[in-house]
């Protein structure tokens, strides 16, 4: 746990420390074992992560979570810079809040609405948050407040709670305006009594708010706060960056340019990275980490080798806080004139600023806000005075609560360690996710391909139907590979094009600008290797192919079986083979995630918020429609919370006709209000009666006369389209996840020069487990599938679903004993490669 320890304290945990950290990458039963360890003594803090044994989830359940409000009240604000999802976290919590038989309240302009008391604190209703979801900024608004940083301005904000009888407060901004919360709530006790003497507030209004529970969300595009591994509006912030980048590039193309492109982050580095990771960056310049002293000699020798390789052009990431090793600010005027000065090239600069912070909110913050929010009102209602003021974050795919103050210290000792140059530790503080961000980016941007090379050869293909990332995947897995040495294959047309022998050797330029591509520029086919076993076995002797990397969804998980039944017949097939999942339906068993899945989930929420907008004039209307995944409902239910719907219909939670009744006289009601409009989800194969056809059908009898009825089938939109940044940064790390592995695996089963694998982890596959990447054994897998539906037996965001039945205004009961329980911040960012 988090503790500040004298160091005989330390000195007593080293050595289990060290003992799971000694365990390495390579002893997988040890750190199986051990659960995964990241510890650092820094000022005497210890940061010790076992989540294998520490997991605190047995909190005690409420029977009714409907009725655990009743006569409280809870105020939710929104304080600091505004960001993307704010919205979808308030109206979680009011709508929660009420569900609950809570007040609820909001507090518009921050902190100094708090100060300022009358019609900024007013009561929310269940409407009033309608439409809030997909809108930018924060509706109830933000404001820096001097005011309440004087005790004067506390004690005018505990009086305006008090008289309202709210003791619960909900605060969503940056680790500054958490801060603040917890001052506030520290004080509680000592306001009240002031207030009592001064006559502001009765005994009895003092005893009925005796203590003040504090919950808080962080909104912050910079992902700047420890404790969580992604901030509410970070997603959003790079997808604006991405569309800007991806514009550029194509003017920059044209006209042979450097582009020098200056983002937000003053003392956060993680929109540059990333951003440098999604769009194939030269180069980038964040404050965790200033670049050696000779940087200026090896940026202009990078930019020229680029160009030399037949690039038309140069694309630089700047931090705005970007620093070299002496402190010094390193500026996008700097870097242009150094590159037009020794270069002599066409050079622009472009400063994003608050464009970065505006915008609709991407699906994954509205999951997230919208998460978040449920958990918040959890928190508060659960909370006793001995309760410590919490924050709500995101583990992997879990919410979890930490102590407030705790993630507050380690993200100001981040900030710290970087104005003491102790840069080493600022990284380390930041998380293992930013760590491996930064080593994959500085692998394949500042790593040259040997000249000798390892003698193997490595084939990389694409199968199943595209989904957006996979060039990303692909760019990664050929470009790593040439760094590791090996010959890089690229087959066309999956399992037939191997067969047919469509095999051409890739180069580094032969990929160039594929992270944004969409779809598969190596093609891709669901054909089954089965019946080619023959001419696929002599392709491999042919091109002399020593491992094989598939990219592709669940014909690339079946075939890959396929070829492992093979081996014992064609000793050809009897080398390592690694899955890498990409489909949009994310159906591959063995990963949380597959690539593609979060641009498809981006163009059904995108698709719902503009069919929505429509029904805005028309009033009195409700839109079917029909989403892709075979039998496997995620993009229903993950876009269903995204963009509001009042029902999902999927295959893994069975419906009858009476639900379907149900739903209907839910819409009916539902028009009755302000909102007269409705939104139903239904996955391609939910049922195979219950058509979308009959489902319109039954809506548009049903609701003559109250509601009209609307259908759209998404179709193929889903599978295309420019892939999003957490698609390209996936795929990306994914791929040189892919190539390490594989290059471990091949020397181990290299004999006298040739290569024989044939034990089952020598096919592997490659998938997001909770925080970590994973090399899963296929033959282990299949236990876990279910094939004829072509789905995983177990899917973790099946637990989301009641969150999305609650936000719809349906009266069902909530199983609290999955809400989080407080934990320490030992569940920091240790290997959260990304997320839900």
């Amino acid at each position: 746990s988090f503790e500040r320890v004298t160091q005989e304290g330390y000195k007593k945990r080293s050595r289990s420390c060290q003992q799971c950290c000694l365990a390495g990458e390579g002893d997988k039963e040890a750190s199986k074992r051990k659960g995964s360890c990241f510890h650092l003594s820094l000022e005497k803090l210890v940061v010790v992560d076992f989540p294998a044994r520490r997991m605190s989830h047995n909190p005690v359940k409420h029977e009714h979570a409907d009725t655990m409000g009743v006569g409280k009240a809870i105020a939710v604000l929104t304080s600091g810079g505004d960001a993307q999802g704010m919205n979808a976290a308030v109206r979680a919590v009011v709508r929660v809040g009420i569900y609950t038989g809570a007040k609820v309240f909001f507090v518009h302009e921050g902190y100094q609405g708090l100060v300022d008391g009358g019609d900024n604190i007013r009561e929310a209703t269940w409407e009033s948050v309608s439409m809030m979801l997909q809108l930018g900024g924060t509706v109830i608004g933000s404001a820096r407040c001097q005011d309440f940083r004087t005790h004067e301005g506390r004690l005018k904000a505990a009086r305006n709670l008090v008289k309202r009888g709210i003791t619960n407060l909900c605060v969503i901004g940056g680790d500054g305006s958490l801060t603040g919360a917890d001052t506030f709530r520290a004080e509680w006790s000592t306001l009240l009594q002031e207030l009592v003497k001064a006559g502001a507030i009765t005994v009895e209004e003092a005893k009925k708010s005796s203590f003040l529970n504090i919950v808080g969300m962080v909104g912050s595009i910079d992902n700047d706060f420890c404790g969580t591994d992604m901030t509410i509006g970070t997603d959003s912030a790079l997808h604006r960056i991405m569309e800007i980048v991806d514009a550029i590039t194509t003017t920059a193309q044209s006209h042979q340019r450097t582009f020098v492109l200056e983002v937000m982050g003053r003392h956060c580095g993680y929109l540059a990275l990333v951003t440098a990771l999604a769009s194939g960056a030269d180069w980038v310049f964040i404050p965790e980490s200033p670049p050696e002293d000779d940087w200026e000699e090896h940026l202009c020798r990078r930019l020229t080798e680029t160009r030399t390789r037949g690039s038309r052009l140069n694309i630089i990431i700047v931090a705005e806080g970007a620093i070299d090793k002496h402190g010094k600010p390193i500026t996008s005027e700097d870097i242009k004139h150094l590159v037009v000065k020794r270069l002599g090239y066409d050079t622009r600069v472009t400063i994003l600023g608050h464009v970065q912070r505006g915008g609709t909110p991407s699906a994954f913050d509205r999951i997230l806000g919208s998460r978040m929010g449920v958990e918040a009102v959890m928190a508060l209602l659960e909370g006793t005075p001995d309760t410590p003021a919490c924050v709500v974050s995101l583990s992997g795919n879990q919410a979890v609560r930490l102590p407030l103050m705790e993630c507050v210290q380690v993200t100001k000792d981040v900030t710290t360690a970087m104005n003491e140059g102790r840069f080493d530790d600022a990284l380390k503080l930041r998380g293992r996710s930013f760590q491996n961000n930064w080593n994959v980016y500085k692998i394949l941007a500042h790593v040259r391909p040997p000249s000798a090379k390892s003698g193997y050869s490595l084939a990389v293909m694409n199968v199943g139907a595209p989904a957006a990332g996979m060039n990303a995947a692909v760019r990664s897995t050929v470009r790593i590979g040439l760094i590791h040495g090996h010959r890089m294959l690229a087959v066309h047309d999956g399992f037939e094009g191997l067969a047919e022998g469509k095999v051409e050797e890739i180069g580094w330029g032969g990929v160039g600008g594929w992270t944004g591509r969409g779809g598969s520029s190596l093609g891709t086919k669901r054909t089954l290797p089965k019946k080619y076993f023959e001419q696929i076995s002599n392709t491999i002797t042919d091109f002399g192919i020593h491992g094989l990397i598939i990219i592709g969804g669940f014909e690339a998980f079946t075939g890959s079986l396929e070829l492992i039944e093979g081996r014992a017949k064609y000793e050809e097939l009897c080398i390592p083979i690694c899955v890498i999942p990409a489909t949009v339906s994310n159906n591959v068993p063995g990963s949380d995630f597959s690539i593609g899945a979060d641009t498809a989930l981006n163009t059904i929420t995108s698709t719902c918020d503009r069919i929505k907008q429509s029904a805005a004039g028309t009033k009195r209307r409700v839109f079917i429609i029909e989403t892709m995944g075979g039998y496997c409902g995620y993009l229903a239910t993950m876009a269903g919370l995204a963009a509001g719907a009042d029902a999902a219909y999927i295959y893994e939670d069975p419906f009858t006709i009476h639900d379907l009744e149900t739903n209907v006289e839910h819409l009916t009601e539902k028009m009755k209000t302000t909102v007269k409009r409705g939104l139903i989800l239904r996955n391609e194969k939910c049922n195979e009666n219950y058509t979308t056809e009959f489902i319109y059908n039954l809506y548009s009898e049903e609701g003559k006369g109250i509601f009209d009825t609307r259908k759209n089938v998404l179709g193929h939109m889903q599978q295309g389209g420019s892939p999003t940044p957490f698609d390209r940064n996936f795929g990306t790390k994914m791929g040189a996840k892919a190539v390490a592995w594989m290059s471990g695996k091949i020397k181990e089963c290299s004999r006298h020069g040739r290569i024989f694998a044939n034990t089952a982890d020598s096919a592997c596959l490659l998938g997001m487990r909770r925080r970590a990447l994973v090399f899963q054994p296929l033959a282990e897998l299949k236990e876990q599938t279910d094939f004829e539906h072509r789905i995983p037996k177990e899917q973790w965001w099946l637990k989301l679903r009641p969150i999305l039945k609650i936000l719809a205004k349906y009266k069902i009961e909530l199983d609290t004993s999955e809400t989080a329980h407080l934990e320490h911040i030992t569940r920091k960012r240790v290997s959260g490669e990304g997320a839900l």
